[in-house]
């Protein structure tokens, strides 16, 4: 069974750092696409960071601007979101999203097959 959890978010001041995780579960890691989104209220979701793990490429949303860090810990069958210099800007639901046996990795939030049910991160200024 697909399942996606995601754990880590919190309230946090700005400048400091929080990571999520997302334990997936029923995934091969052989080519999976697994992506972090984010919406905030009265805003659309927006893609954070992407990893495709048939070639361990990663992408990030252009506001990232170095200050994130995806990553795939396959033995954990778990997907990290590193999250530094945080700014009330990042205040937002994040969620995990996966899609399995993949053959590519897109933005599109529609591609993702599995979901989780997200995770608060509240940055204060």
């Amino acid at each position: 069974q697909v399942q996606l959890v995601e754990s880590g978010g919190g309230s946090v001041q700005a400048g400091g750092s929080l990571r999520l995780s997302c334990a997936a579960s029923g995934y091969t890691w052989r080519s999976a696409c697994m992506g972090w989104f984010r919406q905030a209220p009265g805003k659309e979701r927006e893609g954070v960071a992407l990893i495709y793990t048939s070639n361990n490429s990663t992408a990030y949303g252009d506001f990232v601007k170095g200050r994130f860090t995806i990553s795939l810990d396959n033995a954990k069958n778990t997907v990290y979101l590193q999250m530094n210099s945080l700014k009330a800007e990042d205040t937002a639901m994040y969620y995990c999203a996966g899609s399995n046996w993949a053959s590519f990795c897109p933005w599109r939030g529609s591609f993702f097959k599995d979901w989780g049910q997200g995770t608060q991160v509240t940055v204060s200024s």
